[in-house]
C-alpha cells in the first residue's frame, strides 16, 4: 500500500527520495510528502494528489544541502486524502517525524490518552499517534523511545523515524508490513517499502522481519529485537533485477510493457524446471520429501484478487492430474471460518508480492494447524517466502502496473508445473502426458510472442463499438471460467466499467435477465471438451440480442455466424488454454481503458501490494 523511502548518505537527499517515491507509485497512493534535516531543523513538504504536485512544491529544495531524509506516498485508511493527513507526521515540538505503512488498531484509545496528557493532533490519521507516543517517551535515547512506544501499539507497521537532535540517523521498525534496507558502501544506507525504490542505487538488500528495529546512518546499519534489544545479524541478499527492468522501455504504459513481457516471464519460470527429454518436473525449492508429499490428502489454495483466479485454474489441473481434492479460498475469508486443516493438508499460497496481509495471516494459521505451506511468489526474500516450507518463484521480474498481467501468467505456469510435479510424485500421471505438458509450456511462450501484436491490433479496432459501455459480462466454462473472472476484473480495475464474470452455464440462473441489445458479452469458446455447451450458452445470449465478442479457436467458422466480432487464437492443448486466452482479455481491458483516457498504471483507489487487512 503506502510507500516509504529513507536515505542516509553523501548524496543530496531530496533527489534520492523523489526518485525512490517515483518507483513506488505503482503501489497506489493519494498524497505524498518528504522531510529532511537542514541546519539542525526538519523541513517538511506535503501535498495531496500525484507526486508531481509534491515535486512542483519543492522545486527550490532539490539542491538542499541535506543528506538525511524520509519520503512517503499515502494510500488513505484513516482520514481523507488531504494535505493535513499526508505523511510525514510530527510530534508537538516539530523536531520528530514519522512515516508509516500499516494500521494502528488501538489508535483511538492511544490518541485520547495522549490528548489528555496535552498532546495536540493536527490530522485524522492513526499514524500521528506514533509521533506523539514516541515524543512521550523521548529523553536522550531515540531507540529506547521508539521501542517503548511500540510496546503500546496494536496493529501493523513499517515505520521510519527522523529526529532533529540525532542528525544523520534514521530508525526503521517493522511488524506485519514490509520494510527492506538497501546497502551500498559508496552511496549510503536506504530503507524502502519495496525493492524497486532501491534499484537505482544498490542491489544489496536486507529484509527486516516482524519485531525488528534498525538504526541507519551513512556508514551502515545495526538491527536489534524490538522486545529483547538483542543484536541480530542479517543475511545481505543480492537482487538480480536491474533498474532497466522497472522502466517502460518505449511502451506507453507499464501495463502494456508487462503484457508483452509475458512470453519471457513464462520462459523464465520454466527455466531449469522441465526436462525436455522426459517431461520430468524439477522443483528443488519445495522442501517436502516424498513421504510428506505422499501423505497429502487435500490441498487448500489461498490467494486474493488475480492470484485467486490463478488458484481457480489450478484447482481444475490438480484434481484432474494429481487426483487430490482441492479447496480454493479467498485469503481474507480463509482464517475467519472453522478450518478443517491438519498435517495431511498442503496449503499453497499465491501472491505476486509475498507481502499480502490477508494471505500471510492465512498461511500462519494453516501452519499453526499442522499444514505444510508452499508459496507461489515473484519477490525473492519476501515475508511469505521466508515463512513457507517451500517456494516456487515465478521469475516474472518487477511488475509495476497495478493491474497484474505477467505475474498472473507466470503464476499459472508455476501452478501447472507444480501440478505435474505433485502428479509425478504421487504416480498419477504417465510420462507421455508429462512430456506433452512440458513441451506445450515451452512452446506456448513463443506462440504468445508471435500472436500478441495481431491480437492487440484486432482489439484496438474492435473496442470502438464497446469502449463507452456502462456494463460488461465475461463468460466461460471449465478452464475458461476463471479467465472470464480475470477478464472482468481487469476491465473494472482500469476502465471503471462495471464488469462481471460468470460460468456460462450460470447465465440462465439469473444473470441472463441482464441481457439486452445494450449489454456487451465477451465469451471464451475454445474448441475444448465443453465447446458444444459453451456454444449453446452463446446462442442463448444471441437470442436475447446481446452484443457478443467471441474468443475462439482458429478455423472455427461457426463463430462468424454468431457475431462479426471474433478474435481467433491458435489451437493448443486444453490445459494451456488459460495462458493463451488470458492475453486478449488483458488487451481488451487495456485498449478500452486507454480509449477512455483512464490512468492505466495507477487506477483510482487501488494499491499494488495490499499490506493491510
Amino acid at each position: 500500500m503506502c510507500g516509504i523511502v529513507g536515505y542516509c548518505g553523501p548524496r543530496r537527499v531530496v533527489p534520492v527520495i523523489l526518485e525512490g517515491l517515483k518507483r513506488l507509485e505503482y503501489r497506489g497512493y493519494d498524497s505524498a510528502g518528504i522531510v529532511y534535516l537542514e541546519d539542525g531543523k526538519l523541513v517538511k513538504h506535503r501535498s495531496k494528489g500525484k507526486l508531481v504536485n509534491l515535486e512542483n512544491l519543492i522545486d527550490d529544495a532539490i539542491a538542499a544541502p541535506s543528506h538525511t531524509g524520509l519520503g512517503h506516498t499515502r494510500w488513505a485508511t484513516h482520514g481523507a486524502p488531504t494535505t493535513e493527513n499526508a505523511h510525514p507526521h510530527s510530534d508537538c515540538t516539530g523536531d520528530l517525524v514519522v512515516v508509516h505503512n500499516g494500521i494502528i488498531e488501538n489508535y483511538h484509545s492511544l490518541r485520547e490518552d495522549l490528548k489528555a496528557k496535552g498532546h495536540v493532533f493536527t490530522s485524522e490519521t492513526d499514524t500521528e499517534v506514533l509521533a506523539h507516543l514516541i515524543e512521550e517517551h523521548l529523553g536522550d535515547d531515540l531507540e529506547k523511545a521508539v521501542k517503548s512506544a511500540l510496546k503500546l501499539v496494536d496493529g501493523s507497521y513499517a515505520l521510519g523515524v527522523l529526529w532533529a537532535k540525532r542528525p544523520g540517523t534514521l530508525i526503521a521498525a517493522r511488524n506485519q508490513s514490509p520494510l527492506v534496507l538497501g546497502i551500498s558502501d559508496d552511496i549510503g544506507t536506504f530503507m524502502a517499502s519495496d525493492i524497486p525504490a532501491l534499484l537505482p542505487y544498490t542491489n544489496q538488500v536486507v529484509f527486516l522481519e516482524d519485531g525488528e528495529l534498525a538504526i541507519l546512518n551513512e556508514k551502515g546499519y545495526t538491527i536489534s529485537s524490538l522486545t529483547t534489544g538483542e543484536a541480530i545479524d542479517k543475511l545481505v541478499q543480492y537482487i538480480e533485477w536491474s533498474p532497466a527492468m522497472a522502466e517502460k522501455s518505449g511502451y506507453k504504459h507499464f501495463m502494456l510493457k508487462e503484457i508483452y513481457e509475458q512470453p519471457q516471464a513464462i520462459t523464465n519460470t520454466l527455466s531449469g524446471r522441465v526436462n525436455p527429454e522426459t517431461g520430468e518436473i524439477i522443483i528443488p525449492e519445495i522442501a517436502l520429501n516424498s513421504e510428506e508429499l505422499a501423505g497429502i490428502e487435500r490441498i487448500f489454495l489461498v490467494a486474493c484478487g488475480t492470484s485467486w483466479h490463478a488458484a481457480l485454474v489450478a484447482k481444475y489441473w490438480i484434481e484432474q492430474f494429481a487426483r487430490i481434492p482441492v479447496e480454493v479460498d479467498i485469503a481474507s475469508e480463509f482464517r475467519y471460518r472453522h478450518l478443517l486443516i491438519d498435517e495431511k493438508v498442503l496449503t499453497i499460497a499465491i501472491s505476486q508480492s509475498g507481502e499480502t496481509a490477508d494471505t500471510l495471516a492465512g498461511i500462519r494459521l494453516a501452519k499453526e494447524l499442522g499444514s505444510k505451506v508452499i508459496t507461489i511468489c515473484n519477490v525473492v526474500g519476501s515475508t511469505m517466502t521466508r515463512e513457507a516450507d517451500g517456494t516456487v518463484y515465478t521469475h516474472a521480474g518487477p511488475e509495476i502496473g497495478v493491474a497484474s498481467t505477467k505475474a498472473f501468467t507466470a503464476q499459472l505456469t508455476a501452478l501447472l508445473l507444480l501440478t505435474v510435479y505433485l502428479s509425478q510424485k504421487k504416480q498419477q500421471i504417465d510420462a507421455e502426458k508429462s512430456l506433452e505438458i512440458g513441451k506445450g509450456l515451452i512452446e506456448i511462450a513463443t506462440l504468445i510472442d508471435i500472436e500478441l501484436p495481431g491480437i492487440q491490433e484486432k482489439i484496438a479496432t474492435l473496442i470502438e463499438e464497446y469502449y463507452d459501455s456502462k456494463d460488461f459480462l465475461f463468460v466461460g466454462r471449465g478452464l475458461s471460467f476463471p479467465i472470464a473472472l480475470e477478464g472482468a476484473l481487469k476491465l473494472k480495475e482500469i476502465s471503471y466499467i462495471h464488469a462481471e464474470g460468470y460460468a456460462s452455464g450460470e447465465l440462465k440462473h439469473g444473470p441472463i435477465a441482464l441481457i439486452d441489445k445494450d449489454m456487451p458479452v465477451l465469451a471464451l469458446v475454445p474448441q475444448d471438451g465443453v465447446y458444444q455447451k459453451s456454444i449453446s450458452n452463446v446462442e442463448e445470449i444471441k437470442a436475447r440480442q446481446g452484443r457478443i465478442i467471441l474468443i475462439g479457436t482458429e478455423g472455427d467458422e461457426h463463430l462468424q455466424n454468431i457475431t462479426d466480432d471474433v478474435i481467433y487464437l491458435p489451437k493448443v492443448m486444453d490445459e494451456l488454454n488459460p495462458l493463451l486466452y488470458t492475453i486478449p482479455a488483458q488487451l481488451l481491458a487495456y485498449e478500452i481503458a486507454t480509449r477512455r483516457g483512464c490512468d492505466v498504471d495507477q487506477p483510482r483507489n487501488l494499491a499494488k501490494s495490499v499490506t493491510v487487512e
